[in-house]
């Protein structure tokens, strides 16, 4: 009888301590919840990388060639990525930061035309951003640095009053993924940014 007590307390015991660790997240579970949630306050397709923009379609330059006016000009980054250019026709931009796009425009003016190209590049005007859903005046807008939903939202009329104001959807450019983003002060609208604002539920 004693035996048969000590096997049902063993067994008890293991029906507790299995109970007890079944609701534990596993560490790996929890890193791929934060992934997850990270994942959708972070829209991918951002266009700062390291601190620096990089350019895209719509985006127009000033572009100084030292003692060279007819190779200086605004450029404009057209649908392809790329800008015409004198002298050295297409230049890729897509992608780019200002930086990297005088040192492409250096380089092919290196190659047979000059020999020792002093170059020099500026963003004259962001490429647009687009709002649409519950604000006032949906449409397109030109962007500027730092700009943030609310005042994205305000350009285009303010919200309605139908508007939710808790979370937006945002599709960044040169990417098809519509992601919900938490509306706050600081969130953010980068040049090419589509931006929906959705309508609350209650």
């Amino acid at each position: 009888m004693r035996n048969i007590l000590m096997a049902l307390g063993c067994l008890l015991l293991v029906f507790t301590l299995s109970a007890c660790t079944g609701g534990v997240t596993p560490a790996g579970d929890l890193e791929e919840i934060s992934a997850n949630r990270k994942a959708v306050d972070v829209p991918e397709g951002e266009p700062i990388v390291d601190g620096e923009y990089r350019l895209g379609s719509g985006d127009k330059l000033r572009i100084i060639v030292f003692e060279e006016p007819d190779l200086s000009g605004e450029f404009v980054v057209d649908g392809t990525g790329t800008m015409a250019m004198p002298l050295i026709g297409q230049v890729v931009a897509q992608g780019q930061t200002v930086r990297e796009v005088e040192d492409l425009i250096t380089t092919k003016l290196q190659a047979g035309y000059l020999n020792n190209p002093r170059v020099s590049a500026e963003v004259v005007t962001f490429r647009p951003y687009f709002i649409l859903g519950e604000v006032n005046t949906p449409g397109t807008y030109p962007s500027q640095a730092g700009l943030t939903v609310i005042e994205a939202a305000a350009t285009a009329g303010g919200f309605t009053y139908r508007a939710n104001k808790k979370t937006i959807f945002i599709r960044r450019a040169g990417t098809d993924v519509e992601t919900p983003v938490a509306l706050t002060t600081t969130t953010r609208v980068y040049p090419g940014d589509t931006v929906r604002i959705g309508e609350r539920l209650f």
